[in-house]
């Protein structure tokens, strides 16, 4: 599947919707219009920045289910997403690592792509072990006719992969073996950015694959991290103030999607 085509460019800049704590999450302040509208603020500042997509997830959803969250999660996540109609390409990822509900939301609701954390292989993260779901998600979406990518986490944030391999090895059989359509490196927790020896790796692993740096995108380091990555996936850095809890700040967005841009040509 031509990830590029579903996210609308070969270099994305691809925004983070943050969603507020969903009904059943230990910290949900009802109504859940109140979680829209600011989803929607959100959605709205980094459409004007100038992002090609989005990715709406449930950040605020703490301590999250390893794998399979519960009805309420899914049909929250997919009336939001109806309220808010994003008129620019988007996906969504479903908290910890629940790839089936992702896939089924973005089906259900026109999203191109889903962000998979734990796609193929095992870590150990605070949620226990994560294991990848690769055969079932692909069977899934096969089933569904679904067009929709799979986005795929490497050595995902906040766990620590179970075995070590080469990092160029797990980018080459996530794509080969587990079928991923794109790959995602991060740095260590959220806001933190990967290393450059790390994407290094991982495009040597994929020559020719679409590799994004998945957090710690900033306006200083973004041409450093493009001389390895085909774009970007950014939430914090837009940010009021760079704090993942504040809502988008419209000129940090847009002062980043500028120097993305700039770097990218």
């Amino acid at each position: 599947m031509d990830a590029r085509k579903l996210l609308g460019a070969a270099r994305p800049v691809i925004g983070v919707v943050h969603l507020a704590p969903l009904p059943g999450s230990p910290r949900h302040q009802p109504p859940l219009g109140r979680i829209v509208e600011a989803a929607r603020s959100d959605m709205e500042a980094l459409v004007a920045a100038g992002v090609d997509a989005l990715l709406v997830e449930n950040f605020g959803d703490v301590p999250f289910f390893p794998e399979v969250v519960p009805p309420i999660t899914i049909a929250s996540m997919t009336r939001i997403i109806a309220d808010l109609r994003p008129t620019v390409p988007f996906g969504v990822n479903v908290l910890r690592n629940d790839a089936a509900a992702a896939l089924s939301i973005a089906h259900a609701t026109g999203a191109r792509f889903i962000r998979v954390n734990v796609h193929a292989g095992a870590v150990a993260a605070d949620q226990g072990v994560l294991s990848g779901r690769a055969h079932d998600t692909l069977r899934l979406r096969a089933a569904l006719g679904a067009e929709v990518a799979i986005l795929a986490d490497l050595r995902v944030k906040h766990a620590t992969p179970l075995g070590s391999r080469p990092i160029a090895e797990e980018a080459r059989d996530t794509v080969e073996r587990a079928l991923a359509d794109g790959l995602i490196v991060s740095g260590s927790r959220t806001g933190s950015s990967p290393s450059g020896e790390d994407l290094a790796a991982a495009r040597a692993g994929v020559p020719e694959g679409l590799l994004l740096v998945g957090s710690g995108a900033t306006v200083e380091n973004v041409g450093a991290l493009l001389r390895h990555a085909s774009g970007v996936i950014v939430g914090t850095s837009l940010k009021r103030d760079g704090r993942v809890d504040a809502p988008v700040d419209r000129d940090r967005a847009a002062r980043f999607v500028d120097a993305f841009r700039g770097a990218a040509r």
